[in-house]
């Protein structure tokens, strides 16, 4: 069949294309990318954890993740902070209001993709140790919809709240050390 309708395998089964992102690295040769669409994971929770590992260095942020897997360490509550109730952990963030949560959900997606960014980057012969989360953001994905049956006959929505994922770890130039006081000395010659 699908040397007789081409076209209909490709309108079935669809075509992948390249991701897009919503920013280009600024250098593509030094960092790698990672992407999640549709992700069943709470958006709130999931925007807090992403701005908690923004500028973070990768083994950094996943040990902090990991941590708030265990509850040793908190996210931090910033924007969507209605609900989170205050703990001492909030203290150590400077948190406002110490409000803090521990999404574990959340935290294991975005360590998922951080997992993906890692792998990337070693297939661009990148090195893992010295990768930064340069760019990360959460978009909404549109809602799924359930139904919650009420009394009388009625019925309310239940949805769930998705999310889009994407992230650019960049690697970060090691410093190069002062030279000796000699091109100190060959400086003030030229000058």
């Amino acid at each position: 069949r699908v040397e007789r309708f081409p076209f209909l395998f490709l309108f079935v089964f669809g075509v992948m294309g390249k991701a897009r992102y919503s920013k280009e690295a600024d250098n593509p040769e030094k960092s790698c990318r990672a992407k999640g669409s549709y992700l069943r994971v709470h958006f709130k929770n999931t925007y807090e954890v992403a701005m908690s590992i923004k500028g973070m260095n990768l083994r950094k942020a996943q040990r902090y993740l990991a941590d708030v897997i265990d509850k040793k360490q908190a996210i931090a509550f910033r924007v969507f902070n209605g609900g989170p109730g205050r703990h001492a952990q909030g203290k150590n963030l400077k948190a406002p209001g110490s409000q803090v949560r521990w999404p574990q959900k959340s935290c294991r997606f975005i360590l998922d993709l951080l997992r993906n960014a890692e792998s990337n980057a070693e297939a661009k012969e990148l090195n893992p140790d010295a990768l930064e989360v340069t760019h990360i953001q959460v978009n909404r994905a549109p809602n799924q919809r359930r139904r919650s049956y009420r009394a009388h006959g009625r019925i309310n929505p239940y949805q769930s709240s998705p999310s889009h994922i994407e992230m650019i770890l960049t690697e970060r130039d090691v410093p190069v050390p002062r030279p000796k006081s000699k091109s100190n000395a060959a400086k003030a010659l030229v000058q």
